[in-house]
């Protein structure tokens, strides 16, 4: 699977914000780099920070009962890894997976939440970003599962009608 090229990324996300207002962001940011095959987070746990990717490539994965780990979407250079810190229950709704080294950077998501409290524009400017990435990676997801689950179409597409 190739990453994902279109929709909202983390540069998006970043450029729907004033240069004031990512500058204020960025003093928050932590250049991070993990080694391939680095598991990232996991389903379930708590989501207490997100990344931009700079470089690199990460598999988001779920577990499938009796199939294991199923990828669903891979992201690269320039997308949001990480939206389930923004709202409660703040837990993992996916799993995350470097295939290859990855450059990023990391946020804190405590200090991201205060930096929104203290400026509302820059949050209402974040959350509308993040929640372009909610929604491709939602598509994406329904994408992946009907090729996974849904009942063959003609030629045996592996999607429905």
């Amino acid at each position: 699977m190739t990453p994902h090229p279109g929709g909202s990324s983390g540069e998006e996300v970043l450029a729907a914000l004033t240069a004031e207002q990512r500058g204020k962001l960025m003093t928050l940011a932590r250049d991070l780099t993990l080694p391939g095959g680095t598991r990232i987070f996991e389903e379930g746990e708590n989501a207490d920070r997100f990344w931009v990717i700079r470089s690199g490539t990460v598999a988001l994965d779920i577990h499938v009962p009796g199939r294991g780990r199923v990828v669903l979407e891979t992201i690269g250079a320039g997308s949001l890894l990480g939206w389930s810190w923004l709202c409660p229950p703040r837990q993992w709704h996916l799993a995350a997976e470097t295939r290859e080294p990855v450059r990023a950077w990391e946020f804190d998501a405590a200090a991201v939440h205060e930096l929104c409290a203290e400026d509302t524009a820059l949050g209402l400017s974040l959350v509308t970003g993040v929640a372009g990435t909610i929604g491709d990676r939602l598509r994406a997801t329904r994408t992946r599962l009907l090729d996974l689950y849904g009942p063959p179409g003609p030629q045996g597409s592996g999607v429905g009608p």
